[in-house]
């Protein structure tokens, strides 16, 4: 791709080009004989480093791919500049190939091991932005890793670096559900859902310093007292449909309506029906101005004196009394039930409510015990206007 044509396509993706600070790190010239513990990350850098780069790989005839995202502190919301992140992959026959002469190609070490020469470094501005223009790498020839990129992250203030979870893209067959849940999400989930634009995929991979890292020493962790964390894959559940436009069914919402935002409203053993029906009605608005950017369940996870039949009856009463279309009103006997699969999303019973704010299936937010108030319906809506992606979902809501 020309100069020309690549400032064409950042600036119709919309990207902005902020100035990086360069890095002061001395470049090593010693390569570890434990490439997956000590990786040569300083090996062949350059002093200056953007938070947009083109791959070794580029050049290769493949499938040209944009790996982009933000990377947020600690607290899964605070975007933070300043981050190396270092990627390496295969090249598009799913080898680490060295080339004498390729600038910045990593030689093998005594073991034989190599990164090969389709590796690099971004930067992150100063909204935590990066982008990656590289090629989709194969899959090794034994076929028994799934297709994916390396990713290695150093934050200024932390000594050491630290990986991350492999970039793996969704449509690969090997990327089988048994390995979905073996995942350790590391700086959240690693898996791409790419969208076509013209010639180029792009996949959208967001990064939570430390989420899952051992012995991370930096702030503290995300509260995780109930549903995944800020950055984790939710998990794919059946709920019964109540209420709403797959009444009837045991429907799943991530798998039928996972690409653009969604809101998973639980509530378990302790509902407070008062507070159920403002923050319903509130949704439901939500919904009608969003309209099909925007997919919202109420998931009734109460354990006490189940029955199915009149847990529909009462599903059904509270859709009429509220007059909700968009909303669907969903259970499940309860959250350990194992038969719908909710047991693995991690909902604690106890708590009075959890909202779980997700985008293609990746969580982006999450608040427990949230009271219906003004000023809660608009840390809501203004957190679903701001994970907008510009070219994969709509520009903002029409507000």
């Amino acid at each position: 791709m020309s100069k020309m044509k690549k400032t064409q396509l950042i600036t119709l993706l919309l990207f902005t080009i902020l100035g990086c600070t360069g890095q002061t790190e001395k470049e090593r010239t010693t390569i570890s004989d434990d490439f997956d513990k000590s990786p040569p990350i300083y090996y062949g850098m350059p002093e200056h480093i953007e938070s947009i780069d083109t791959s070794s790989g580029w050049n290769q005839n493949g499938q040209k791919i944009l790996l982009t995202g933000t990377v947020y502190e600690n607290d899964g919301r605070t975007p933070a500049s300043n981050i190396l992140i270092y990627y390496y992959q295969t090249d598009i026959n799913g080898k680490y190939q060295h080339k004498e002469n390729e600038k910045n190609s990593l030689p093998p070490n005594k073991l034989g091991q190599t990164h090969g020469y389709i590796r690099g470094w971004v930067k992150t501005d100063r909204i935590g932005k990066y982008s990656i223009y590289t090629v989709r790498p194969g899959t090794y020839p034994s076929r028994d890793e799934p297709a994916h990129v390396h990713f290695h992250i150093k934050e200024p203030d932390l000594k050491d670096q630290y990986y991350i979870d492999d970039l793996v893209f969704d449509d690969d067959i090997l990327l089988t559900t048994e390995r979905r849940k073996k995942m350790e999400n590391r700086g959240g989930s690693g898996v791409l859902r790419l969208v076509q634009k013209g010639d180029l995929q792009i996949g959208e991979r967001n990064i939570v310093l430390g989420l899952n890292i051992p012995d991370y020493q930096k702030g503290e962790s995300i509260e995780s007292l109930s549903g995944k964390n800020i950055g984790e894959d939710i998990i794919s559940f059946t709920p019964f449909h109540g209420w709403g436009p797959d009444k009837g069914t045991k429907t799943c919402p991530i798998c039928k309506y996972g690409w653009y935002h969604g809101i998973l409203f639980f509530v378990g053993n302790n509902p407070n029906w008062d507070e159920i029906k403002q923050w319903l009605s509130f949704l439901e608005e939500e919904s009608i101005i969003r309209e099909k950017y925007l997919k919202i369940y109420f998931v009734y996870g109460n354990e006490n004196g189940f029955d199915k039949q009149t847990r529909i009856g009462e599903l059904e009463s509270l859709g009429k009394e509220l007059n909700l279309e968009k909303v669907a009103l969903t259970f499940v006997p309860s959250f350990s039930d194992k038969k719908s699969e909710i047991h693995l999303n991690n909902i604690n019973p106890k708590v009075e409510n959890t909202f779980i704010l997700y985008k293609r299936s990746n969580v982006i937010d999450k608040f427990i015990n949230l009271e219906p108030s003004p000023d809660n319906f608009k840390i809501i809506s203004n957190r679903l206007d701001e994970t907008v992606n510009e070219y994969f979902d709509l520009p903002r809501s029409k507000k």
